[in-house]
């Protein structure tokens, strides 16, 4: 069974690399190496395509679960491990570099934690985040051997988050938190989905500028997550619904202290995102229309 999963998983990493455009061959490598069974749990097992409903596989044969699908944790609920082809195209676009450390917002049962964490290397550290009792809990036996990986079953929305290289969030959320953008180190990567709960929105990246209130921003494609408790707003919801049903590639920027200008796209408390750039570049990745779940 093992060397059946090992030829899915070598097919299964081309071919969600090859759906996101991936061109660093650290990633394939890395989804090509993290089993997907101990995370999925035992099958049979629910998936769901492009946003229909759930299907249930016939038995727990492996090459069900190395599709290019969401899979259930949680049916009732929505909750999922994400797209692979999704999150393959977000991790290439935030660019994980060996030796980083790596925050993520919801771990869920941990399978993009380990996939992070091979993509940090055995220099970097992964800090993963999750406020399930009964995710975490098997997020924790999941991750037991990966030295560079530690689990803490809280929230990820504190004052006391280690410094980081790069913040990756599993959960919509209708601002970024002061704390993620306190903790950032300069030239680092937020990456989260601005669509808070029922709301399809974006995929945003922020960077970190060396100074500067103008940080460099994009949205990478739409998306759409099971909700970030805490960070819920119902009328900021409604509002950005309206932006992104206007456009949303045009965003260059994220301003914080300042008051929105003729440049604003979306205006939150005592932040803003603009269509004008920031001084510093953002990270050129085109964005990705047609990826919206995770």
């Amino acid at each position: 069974m093992h060397d059946r999963s090992d030829k899915f998983r070598a097919f299964y990493a081309q071919l969600i690399c090859a759906a996101a455009k991936a061109t660093d061959p650290r990633l394939e490598q890395a989804f090509r190496k993290v089993r997907r069974e101990p995370f999925a749990g035992p099958g049979p097992w629910s998936l769901s395509f492009g946003g229909h409903p759930y299907v249930v596989t016939p038995d727990d044969d492996p090459a069900f679960l190395y599709q290019n699908a969401l899979l259930a944790l949680d049916p009732a609920r929505g909750v999922n491990i994400g797209m692979p082809g999704a999150h393959a195209y977000w991790l290439s676009g935030c660019g994980v570099r060996d030796g980083e450390t790596v925050l993520q917002i919801g771990a869920g049962t941990g399978y993009y934690t380990a996939v992070l964490a091979e993509l940090a290397g055995p220099n970097g550290r992964v800090y993963a985040y999750e406020i399930d009792e009964r995710l975490a809990a098997l997020a924790r036996e999941n991750l037991k051997d990966f030295a560079t990986i530690e689990l803490r079953e809280r929230s990820g929305i504190a004052c006391d988050l280690p410094s980081a290289d790069v913040i990756y969030v599993c959960a919509g959320a209708a601002q970024p938190a002061a704390e993620w953008l306190e903790a950032l180190r300069p030239g680092g990567r937020l990456v989260f989905p601005l669509a808070p709960e029922g709301v399809l929105g974006g995929m945003l990246m922020i960077t970190r500028p060396e100074q500067g209130r103008a940080w460099p921003a994009k949205f990478l494609s739409r998306a759409q997550f099971i909700g970030c408790a805490g960070l819920q707003d119902a009328d900021a919801g409604k509002r950005l619904a309206e932006a992104f049903a206007k456009g949303w590639d045009s965003v260059q920027s994220m301003r914080r202290g300042s008051p929105p200008d003729d440049t604003c796209w979306f205006a939150g408390d005592g932040w803003w995102l603009s269509t004008a750039p920031a001084s510093a570049p953002a990270v050129s990745i085109p964005p990705h229309a047609d990826i919206t779940q995770a």
